[in-house]
């Protein structure tokens, strides 16, 4: 089975890409980001008629999440528990939970597609919102694991964070300054290696970046980020056999600024009929 994470940015712009990709690459399950719709404005019939399903949360024309499967989706959950919300000059519980987590089940896993809030800079709410998210995010799956040890879970999806000085290569981004490689949103994303997560992709491709913004030249330059992982508990991880970034998804006619993280998956039930290439 191929799983991957894509924020797609707009998924009404980049539709036709998405599924040529999907087909081109063999995917069984794909994790989209930052879709920009409701699911009534979602271009459903092209996935549908590549034989996809689809879960779609998208509230506006901001955010949203969505997943596409050839397999059945079960236990589909718009929010995690404890997940705050955000409206701009309001604190305290109770806020409007934006459209940026989406589990659902797909063959026993347990699959999230998350959008983690940007933060904006350092001295805005949207930080403080983006760490608590993040904080929320690591208690609910901290529960999951307790009560469910060998469940095979994956979060996936624009992370927003750079943990490593490695996956920075953008040099408008500096210390002290920038969100995305602050302590405390390192500190945040690492919590999740704590809480017994692993990066199964960082394993077999140590070097790569997933992102790279529109301006200055920065793909050509290679000046991008490294902020988009898949992130699996142990029974997830002992399932993964290979590990691919798609750079060349950045090329070509109106990409999406971010590229595509796929695994590579061996179930105990898969029967691999397809030729074998030497």
């Amino acid at each position: 089975m191929r799983i991957a994470t894509w924020n797609v940015n707009s998924i009404r712009a980049r539709s036709a890409r998405v599924v040529d990709w999907l087909v081109r690459e063999d995917i069984d399950v794909l994790a989209m980001q930052e879709i920009k719709c409701k699911p009534e404005q979602f271009p459903s019939d092209i996935f549908e008629a590549a034989g996809y399903e689809l879960a779609i949360h998208g509230l506006s024309q901001w955010n949203g999440v969505a997943f596409a499967s050839r397999h059945p989706m079960t236990d589909v959950a718009t929010s995690f528990s404890g997940m705050p919300g955000f409206l701009k000059g309001q604190e305290g519980p109770g806020l409007p939970l934006e459209a940026r987590a989406l589990g659902v089940t797909v063959n026993d896993l347990r699959l999230w597609s998350l959008y983690v809030p940007n933060g904006r800079a350092l001295d805005d709410p949207h930080y403080t919102y983006k760490l608590d998210w993040l904080a929320k995010l690591d208690e609910h799956t901290r529960a999951e694991l307790a009560a469910h040890p060998d469940l095979a879970l994956a979060l996936m999806g624009d992370w927003n964070v750079a943990p490593l000085d490695s996956d920075v290569g953008d040099p408008t981004l500096v210390p002290g300054v920038s969100t995305h490689i602050s302590p405390p949103e390192r500190a945040a994303f690492e919590a999740f290696a704590a809480a017994g997560l692993t990066d199964p992709v960082r394993t077999l491709v140590p070097e790569g970046f997933t992102y790279w913004d529109y301006k200055q030249l920065r793909f050509p330059r290679n000046e991008g980020l490294r902020i988009d992982f898949i992130l699996g508990s142990p029974a997830f991880t002992d399932l993964v056999t290979a590990a691919s970034i798609h750079r060349n998804e950045r090329k070509g006619d109106a990409p999406s600024d971010h590229v595509p993280v796929v695994v590579d998956l061996t179930l105990d039930d898969e029967d691999d009929d397809r030729p074998m290439i030497f």
